[in-house]
């Protein structure tokens, strides 16, 4: 039988540092499986601190252990040849089928959780790639939706988490541009979202009556309307409806004044409404132990909360806080 710890860990952008934070992590962590070629990675492990066993691995199914000091591996060879700090194009579909069979075999019960190593978004799209992310992009897998890059903005129903031992924080839209961000500020995605975060928060850490607190959009919350009125149109009201079926759900606060200790003690969740109003309170309170987490998924999806470091592959000088951190947090999740 396979170990009920053993976690499928993506090859991510190949010419970032993914896969020296890999082979740390497997340093002192058991039941790890990748999917990357093992003589590249052979030759990355004789330049670590502290040097591991590289372990093919032929079938997904195979339940031998994996001891740490060791890094399971599903072998694949990329398409062009992996230079540091240089990704191509031409290794993008194994990016994309790494993905693909980490989340195959999860949902197969081969394996706990996925944890994905950071992709280089820029590559992706120019190879072809339409969705925004991962997040939008592990939707699709789990079928719940087929569109592209936005899917997950106009449908709601994949929620992103930044999570450590400080906070744990949602943006209500993820990666779209600052400029597009009001008009998709809806009653709907703030009604859906919230009721995601509350489900994950009772399912999976659980907390039987999970507070939620919401931010404004404008600063000040709106100032009662003198700096925007989302606050009182559209934040407030989808509020009210939640509370309604019983969450213990309050807002809108100013995002400003949300995050300090005294505010963030009378919440377990925070649901911001863009983008950088989640991450940088959370990255600034512990940027090395954050964890991103997707919510809504029949499986458990977590990654880390750092790119791809495209400055520092190759040295083995990057902290992989975050990718244990992830791990650590994919096992734990219920």
């Amino acid at each position: 039988m396979i170990d009920a710890r053993r976690i499928v860990v993506t090859a991510g952008e190949p010419a970032g540092i993914g896969a020296e934070m890999l082979i740390k992590a497997a340093a002192g962590i058991g039941e790890l499986i990748t999917i990357d070629d093992p003589k590249r990675l052979e030759a990355l492990a004789r330049q670590a601190p502290e040097p591991i066993t590289i372990r093919t691995i032929t079938m997904p199914n195979d339940s031998s252990p994996i001891p740490k000091g060791q890094l399971g591996v599903l072998p694949i060879e990329w398409d062009a040849e992996v230079s540091f700090g240089k990704p191509s194009p031409k290794n993008a579909p194994k990016v994309i089928a790494a993905i693909d069979t980490a989340v195959a075999m999860v949902k197969a019960g081969k394996a706990a959780a996925v944890v994905t190593n950071p992709i280089q978004k820029s590559t992706l799209h120019e190879a072809g790639f339409p969705y925004a992310g991962h997040t939008e992009y592990l939707a699709k897998l789990d079928g719940a939706g087929t569109g592209a890059a936005a899917w997950a903005q106009t449908k709601g129903d994949v929620v992103m988490m930044l999570a450590n031992a400080d906070l744990r924080v949602v943006p209500l839209t993820i990666h779209v541009p600052l400029r597009e961000v009001a008009p998709l500020i809806t009653g709907d995605r703030i009604a859906t979202t919230a009721r995601i975060i509350h489900r994950a928060l009772k399912e999976h850490w659980g907390i039987p009556a999970p507070r939620i607190a919401v931010t404004g959009l404008n600063p000040h919350a709106g100032e009662a309307g003198l700096l925007g009125d989302e606050e009182a149109t559209i934040i407030a009201p989808a509020i009210a409806e939640l509370q309604s079926e019983g969450l213990d759900i309050k807002g809108p606060f100013p995002a400003d004044s949300l995050f300090f200790s005294e505010h963030r003690e009378n919440y377990d969740a925070i649901l911001a409404m863009y983008h950088d109003q989640a991450l940088i309170p959370i990255k600034t309170l512990d940027f090395h132990h954050s964890v991103n987490i997707t919510l809504g998924l029949s499986f458990i999806r977590t990654s880390p909360d750092h790119g791809t470091a495209l400055d520092q592959a190759g040295q083995f000088t990057a902290r992989p806080d975050s990718l244990i951190a992830a791990i650590e947090m994919a096992r734990n999740l219920k």
